[in-house]
């Protein structure tokens, strides 16, 4: 298929060549690929019938001439996991997780080094420099020497030890940069200046956003397959989410996905893009911050002041006036977080669904929590979030120091070893656990709380599927702590709150409601003095919920 490279401020086209980084006409580096939409408009459907669901499905739309099977690492074809738990507590159940995790080696940065190496390959390259925060580096590092090509990566002194010596382990030559990201891209252009080297330049490269878009053509093909196509006009379209949620530092990703949806939408292959929605961290938020003045051009953040060092970017230049214009016309918005609120956010993902996120991904999801409460995120809205990298090292910002119990076995000759085994093990947990009982009709409320509860305490539980069993339950377990519903068939949370106070028995038990229902003003007033919290579905995260559960029974 053929294509080829479009200059974003003159309208030259040229034939592509990694090397020529600039617009012959004029001089620019900011150019895209371009690509003959209306024949695949028309073949395209039918070209990825049947091959493999990874990054090269959509080889057609990628920069590279003769796709070189050796290369590939298993990149793209990342799942798209329906959030449940954490969609049932945000109140959004049309929740999505991009896991970029998955990639080999455990970021969506894989496929910028994929499309990347195959490229310089391809065109003879065997030397290039980059720039990095962590990510790219090891990413390109993996795919560098699987091509035969040497990588110098220029990090910074920020970047954890653990991840310089991973891409040291692939045989990339690691220049450690005492000082700003900013400044480490500098030097790095000025080296490979000097020797005449190739130089990712993030989302200057051709090829980095040509990756990134492969993001949306799965998600679009993944929402089809898991809500059915959208139907109207002459055939069904391809179903895009109402959101795509990504945290940002230099703008990479978003710039790409938003390509991919535009380019699905040229060819008449899905009918609208979503939303887009860029989170920062709050110390290193030059996008969000000159987004909320108005300003056209970025205002640099000379001195970042986040421990999230792979979002700390201070001057995103033409990036922002690209992505700005994306967000606004896709009726967008960009937010930021603190770092305290994304390591929230991180435990909150781990302990909710079972995925584990570095900290630049927890940045996104702190900013859908914030975006959700704010109103901006409706609840019917389908919300697709990008999730990639891993925890290690930053386990400690997120779980402190007490998160592990210890087991210590007695050394007494005369005591037999089930006897030490036994009475090692009571330090583990109290000989009487906190009593909760939960009263609600929703068996995934019910499964929720329960999973909030465990992940981080002793609780003895016991459930009720409506008010009458949980009447019951309450009067012959006698709970430390009752949380409720209202809305339920039969005797309703009213009921149960009047018979619990009316019984000597019960009427000291501590009560929690927990309702979806917006109450009335009148509602409000008949759990005045029965109750001892009212907390919203959906506008609760498990550890406000657990704080609130803890001042009540110790």
């Amino acid at each position: 298929m053929s294509f080829v490279v479009r200059c974003l401020d003159c309208g030259h086209a040229a034939p592509y060549f990694p090397a020529s980084i600039n617009c012959p006409r004029c001089n620019s580096q900011w150019r895209e690929a371009e690509y003959d939409y209306v024949t695949l408009a028309k073949s395209l459907p039918q070209l990825i019938s049947g091959r493999p669901f990874d990054l090269w499905r959509y080889r057609e739309l990628l920069p590279i001439r003769h796709p070189n099977p050796t290369l590939s690492l298993g990149e793209g074809g990342s799942p798209l996991i329906q959030a449940v738990n954490l969609g049932m507590m945000l109140g959004t159940p049309n929740l999505y997780i991009k896991d970029e995790r998955q990639g080999p080696t455990g970021s969506f940065k894989d496929r910028q080094a994929a499309v990347t190496i195959a490229a310089l390959k391809e065109a003879g390259i065997t030397e290039m420099v980059a720039a990095s925060t962590g990510n790219v580096a090891i990413a390109y590092s993996a795919y560098a020497a699987r091509a035969g090509i040497k990588l110098w990566a220029f990090v910074t002194s920020l970047v954890p030890a653990v991840k310089m010596r991973e891409i040291a382990l692939y045989g990339s030559q690691v220049i450690k940069v005492t000082a700003s990201y900013d400044q480490a891209k500098q030097l790095a252009a000025e080296f490979a200046n000097q020797r005449g080297l190739y130089l990712d330049m993030g989302a200057r490269t051709v090829t980095s956003i040509e990756a990134m878009k492969t993001i949306a053509f799965e998600i679009s093909e993944q929402l089809t397959a898991l809500l059915g196509p959208v139907s109207g006009g002459d055939s069904p379209h391809w179903r895009t989410p109402d959101w795509y949620v990504q945290a940002v530092s230099g703008g990479m990703g978003p710039l790409g996905v938003y390509k991919g949806f535009r380019e699905l939408r040229q060819m008449g292959l899905v009918d609208r893009i979503p939303a887009i929605a860029p989170i920062q961290a709050d110390g290193c938020a030059p996008m969000v911050n000159s987004w909320k003045k108005g300003l056209e051009q970025a205002e640099p953040v000379t001195t970042p002041r986040t421990h999230i060092e792979t979002l700390a970017t201070g001057d995103p230049g033409r990036s922002y006036v690209m992505l700005r214009k994306q967000v606004d016309d896709t009726h967008g918005v960009f937010e930021s977080v603190t770092d305290d609120e994304a390591f929230r956010a991180m435990h909150v993902l781990a302990k909710m669904e079972g995925i584990s996120a570095e900290p630049a991904a927890a940045v996104a999801f702190a900013g859908l929590f914030k975006l959700v409460r704010a109103g901006t995120i409706k609840p019917t809205d389908v919300v697709v979030i990008n999730c990639t990298g891993h925890t290690m090292p930053a386990e400690q910002s997120v779980l402190g120091e007490n998160w592990s119990r210890n087991v210590v076995l007695p050394e007494k000759e005369d005591e037999k070893p089930e006897d030490g085994l036994l009475a090692a093990l009571t330090s583990v947990a109290p000989d009487r656990f906190q009593r909760v009982a939960i009263v609600d009709d929703s068996p995934e409320s019910r499964r929720l709380i329960r999973r909030i509860l465990q992940s981080q305490g002793d609780f003895q539980i016991f459930e009720a599927s409506n008010g009458k069993l949980g009447l019951e339950v309450i009067q012959r377990e006698l709970p430390d702590l009752v949380i409720l519903d209202l809305m339920m068939p039969g005797m309703d949370g009213f009921a149960v709150l009047d018979a619990l106070r009316a019984n000597p028995n019960t009427a000291e038990i501590p009560v929690i409601v927990a309702s979806a229902k917006e109450l009335t003003p009148e509602e409000k007033s008949r759990l005045t003095g029965q109750i001892q919290a009212l907390m919203q579905k959906g506008d609760f995260l498990n550890d406000e919920f657990l704080e609130e559960v803890r001042s009540l029974i110790h």
